[in-house]
């Protein structure tokens, strides 16, 4: 029991992130991150607001549902859009203050692999860490990956609101082209977070407000204009029609992919809490705040383009239907463009948000040498506001050589985002699992405590993701019967999996020491 005790630092954080005068700074920070056993080596340049500002971004709701809005269409239609969408942000509420009561405790850039780590009793930690650092490594490159070749298929789905004379796209959209265009995406968003890191925070400010416009222009303009009509409230709330080929109740749930992607970032400002200046309050209120902003954002965006909707029998043959729901709605290709621009840039911002914060998962799982290469990946350059470039750029390499896929797989997209909620979701659930398993004792004291909701937010998120994991493996519609529209996320995830468990037997089993103690 003398080495679990010692793994139990709550009186002592307290005590670090508390100056003379009861407040905190960034001095009482890198002490805090000191006591931890980590030298602080990045800039600490963003306060409470600018967190939560980064965070949404990370999630860019409007947009990561507009992108992934042709799985609610084919899973239940209106109630699967509107009401999957209230089921899963009260979920990830859940999920949001589980990982913040820990995270308070342990507040790093290991996020949910070092609390793992430290949760963990000493006869499993260094195999529990582990699978759960790559998890959390796999879901943020993944999820990186899904946001950049999402931005690629929407620009694409915005350009073709313009047709030819005889209704013809004006952009093929050949699977070359698509590449072309998303690694261009890729290359701007490593080159913005590297080069304008000082800057990032009044970027994340400024796509609070753009945001809302931008919302509130398409909710406007789309209920004003309605030039094809509009529902009545009752087809809107109850109307269910499911065209995935599953059984009604399963269908409903697969469609859950659409919100589950746009929330699946809830966890990712972890890998910030190094540039943050009171991590240990910061971060948690952060983490739930934009949960619950995020929800009324969502609801802002989807009941007015459901109050629109066209047949839905013409929406599921798109890829990307948004674009053809507003441009339904106002009744002109110029217009729709127009505003559909806002969920564009707000489409780029939140690629670089994720760009960044990945870097610093990789960066931090590096530096506990758990990744091939890691003297390498763990470095960071000064010279460029304390960037952990090497590990950005390791991130930027594995998302172009996964991107490739498109070109054998129109449903590349699928595997991408799939991938990405399921790794991040049994990431978040990992610490929290070993939490209840220790019977909460750690987190009992801390700075944001749950009290006695803590079991049942522990037990909703762990619940939550014993549903996500085998559920986006499955195709969204059945039968199969075109192989380039399967769903691949099993596939890429094995993938990860046997590199993870290769590099373990190679090297981890002898050498790996995990965080510092």
């Amino acid at each position: 029991m003398a080495d679990f005790d010692k793994k139990k630092p709550i009186s002592t954080m307290d005590d670090a992130i508390r100056t003379e005068g009861g407040d905190t700074g960034v001095g009482s920070a890198d002490e805090l991150l000191a006591s931890l056993g980590y030298t602080p080596e990045m800039s600490r340049n963003r306060s409470t607001l600018q967190v939560a500002f980064m965070s949404f971004v990370l999630a860019s709701i409007p947009y990561g549902l507009a992108t992934t809005m042709y799985y609610p269409l084919v899973g239940g239609g209106p109630v699967n859009i509107i009401w999957g969408w209230v089921a899963v942000s009260l979920i990830i509420i859940c999920v949001a203050a589980s990982l913040g009561e820990i995270t308070s405790v342990y507040p790093t850039a290991g996020g949910v692999y070092y609390q793992t780590w430290m949760l963990a009793p000493p006869s499993w930690r260094r195999i529990a860490a582990w699978t759960c650092g790559w998890l959390f490594v796999v879901g943020n490159v993944t999820i990186t990956l899904a946001v950049n070749f999402g931005t690629t298929l929407f620009l694409v789905g915005c350009i073709n609101v313009f047709q030819t004379p005889d209704g013809e796209d004006v952009f093929a959209g050949e699977p070359y082209q698509v590449f072309l265009i998303f690694l261009g995406l890729t290359l701007l968003c490593n080159a913005v977070s590297s080069l304008g890191n000082r800057w990032l925070p009044i970027l994340d400010t400024f796509a609070i407000f753009w945001t809302f416009a931008g919302v509130i222009a398409i909710m406007v303009c789309v209920l004003a204009i309605a030039k094809e009509g509009r529902h009545d409230a009752n087809w809107v709330f109850t109307h269910f029609e499911v065209n995935s080929g599953w059984t009604p109740g399963w269908s409903f749930i697969v469609g859950l992919l659409h919100a589950a992607y746009a929330t699946s970032s809830t966890g990712m400002i972890i890998s910030m809490c190094e540039e943050v200046r009171e991590p240990a309050t910061q971060v948690p209120k952060a983490m739930v705040l934009t949960v619950c902003l995020n929800t009324v954002a969502g609801l802002m965006f989807m009941i007015p383009l459901v109050f629109v909707l066209p047949d839905i029998q013409e929406l599921i043959l798109l890829a990307q239907p948004v674009p053809v729901i507003v441009k339904t709605a106002v009744g002109n290709s110029g217009g729709a463009f127009g505003l559909l621009i806002p969920l564009l840039v707000l489409a780029i911002i939140c690629g670089i948000g994720c760009t960044t914060a990945t870097s610093r998962c990789i960066y931090a799982f590096a530096r506990d040498g758990a990744i091939p290469g890691s003297k390498l990946w763990k470095q960071i350059n000064h010279k460029l506001d304390d960037v952990p470039f090497n590990a950005m750029m390791l991130s930027m390499a594995v998302q172009i050589i996964l991107g490739v896929i498109y070109f054998g797989s129109s449903a590349a997209f699928n595997a991408f985002s799939g991938v990405g909620v399921i790794a991040l979701t049994a990431s978040y659930a990992t610490p929290i699992v070993v939490s209840m398993i220790n019977r909460r004792q750690v987190v009992s004291t801390a700075s944001f405590s749950l009290g006695p909701f803590g079991w049942f937010c522990n037990i909703v998120a762990t619940c939550w993701s014993l549903l996500a994991i085998p559920l986006f493996c499955m195709p969204t519609t059945v039968p199969v019967v075109d192989p380039t529209t399967m769903n691949y996320a099993s596939v890429v995830f094995f993938a990860f999996t046997m590199i993870s468990v290769g590099w373990y037997v190679a090297w981890g089993r002898k050498h790996y020491k995990g965080p510092p103690m």
